[in-house]
């Protein structure tokens, strides 16, 4: 994976079109987006991306949806910059034709044993307590009742929606399922992937279901078979931030999602100590974000929730209530009618803002987390509505009922050209680049020592110097860099 910032992108929401569309904004000379990125991260472009999550519960996930495009032209795009896919390992749509053959046919399916079941997991019936131990990232049971073709039922396991139906990664079905995509992906030139809701793949009798050691065992060989087809593996999994240590130490990447939260709470708290401690023991082999498609992670620096007494946060409990109310605040209330159980939300742990909505729309603030995201060790991915300072879309919520909605602006052409043009969003374009070509940033980093309001971050490689420093107070950053990149810093600076 290049040392490079990516983006991540839906191809139909930031294009306005297809993939040929997006190849055109991020790569022809006359974009405003030209040259800007390593590599693009493109969420669900599989069959439908109009779902009931969005993509994420394919019907058929080794089809490029027609409105897209095909596999031709994601090969098309792989040949400007790095290109990486989702691989939903957990389930897939009710609407499947493996799924609806399974539901008339039963076990004389040729897809029998594909689908998880109450009873694949607890064949001699649940205690009340195994199944209260279940985790699942929304309230209630994750089974949903369903009726064969000849008249028998099934309790089928569906972590997220009954739309989406849990995957056996282990039966020789599933397993075949899951190559088949990884096949897809690597004859169309894909360069990586993302294991999407991995956590959940691995159920267990007596456990909570939920990143079980035998989830990491999963991963690992996983991720060994994506590697043999030429493909990198970043996992996607929002938990206790000391199983994302745990996780960086046997995959390729993993996400950084503590940074998020922790760069709003010091920003906003004016105050540095517990993104610092983060800094001190954060994996390296991290993809750093400050969104994404989803919301603002909360559980990823609170107490786990299976020990909270013996596994603190990062954040003390009052801190992290606090923190989501200055969210609340910052967006003038906006981000409180998208998140919880108000907007059909799947997931009941994240806020649900713009990144911009939710430092108020303070440019310098704005700029200064950029900065930090950008001077951590990793690989810096940055989301197209942040990539625009967008903020957040009430329109689309109030059309769509959906919590994340909020942050999943479509943007058209003309729209993209107008916003691209802003102070903002001009000077994170020059951070972007400053990043990318700055030869400090292929060398070695250090957090150095400061006041509690302040932050200092240095990257050095040889003679080639690059220092971030932060007033947390203020909400204010300074660059200081070695001659190859000082127009570019000052600019940024102005």
């Amino acid at each position: 994976m290049k040392n490079k910032v990516q983006l991540i992108t839906y191809v139909d929401r930031l294009s306005g079109g297809d993939i040929a569309d997006l190849k055109a904004l991020l790569c022809e000379p006359s974009s405003p987006l030209a040259g800007l990125f390593g590599g693009v991260h493109l969420l669900p472009f599989f069959y439908p991306i109009d779902g009931a999550d969005a993509g994420f519960d394919p019907i058929d996930h080794t089809q490029v949806d027609p409105r897209l495009g095909n596999w031709s032209d994601l090969k098309d795009l792989g040949e400007c910059m790095d290109v990486m896919g989702d691989v939903i390992v957990n389930h897939v749509s009710s609407a499947s034709p493996q799924f609806q053959d399974w539901l008339a046919n039963g076990s004389a399916s040729a897809h029998a044993g594909m689908f998880l079941t109450m009873a694949t997991v607890f064949p001699s019936g649940a205690s009340e307590a195994q199944l209260l131990q279940l985790y699942r990232p929304r309230p209630g049971l994750p089974f949903t009742g369903m009726t064969h073709g000849s008249g028998e039922k099934s309790l089928v396991w569906t972590t997220f929606t009954p739309q989406q139906i849990d995957i056996d990664v282990h039966h020789r079905n599933g397993k075949a399922y899951l190559q088949g995509i990884l096949d897809c992906y690597a004859q169309s030139g894909v360069t990586s992937i993302r294991l999407d809701a991995v956590g959940y793949a691995i159920k267990r009798a007596g456990t909570s279901s939920f990143m079980l050691p035998e989830t990491f065992d999963f991963i690992a060989e996983f991720a060994a078979e994506a590697r043999a087809k030429g493909m990198e593996v970043l996992v996607e999994v929002h938990s206790y931030y000391q199983r994302q240590i745990e996780i960086a130490a046997k995959v390729d990447w993993v996400y950084d999602f503590a940074l998020p939260p922790l760069v709003l709470h010091a920003l906003n708290f004016g105050k540095a100590s517990a993104l610092k401690a983060w800094i001190g023991m954060r994996p390296q082999n991290a993809i750093t974000v400050l969104d994404t498609h989803d919301g603002i992670g909360i559980i990823d620096i609170g107490a786990d929730a299976t020990d909270r007494e013996h596994r603190p946060g990062l954040v003390p409990p009052a801190e992290l209530d606090a923190l989501v109310e200055c969210i609340h605040n910052n967006s003038g209330g906006q981000s409180r009618l998208a998140t919880g159980a108000v907007a059909s939300n799947l997931d009941l742990y994240q806020v649900n803002c713009t990144f911009y909505d939710a430092l108020a729309r303070d440019d310098e603030a704005y700029l200064a987390a950029r900065a930090i995201q950008f001077f951590l060790p990793g690989v810096p991915q940055v989301y197209y509505v942040g990539l625009l300072a967008g903020e957040n879309d009430m329109d689309l919520l109030a059309s769509t009922r959906v919590g994340r909605d909020i942050n999943r602006h479509r943007y058209g052409r003309d729209e993209i050209t107008e916003a691209a043009q802003r102070p903002v969003v001009q000077r994170l374009m020059d951070l972007i680049r400053l990043r990318n070509s700055h030869p400090a940033f292929d060398g070695q980093f250090e957090c150095l020592s400061c006041g509690e309001n302040e932050l200092r971050l240095r990257w050095r490689n040889a003679s080639h110097v690059a220092e971030l420093r932060v007033d947390l107070a203020a909400k204010r950053h300074r660059l200081e860099c070695t001659p190859q990149a000082l127009a570019m810093a000052e600019k940024d600076l102005q």
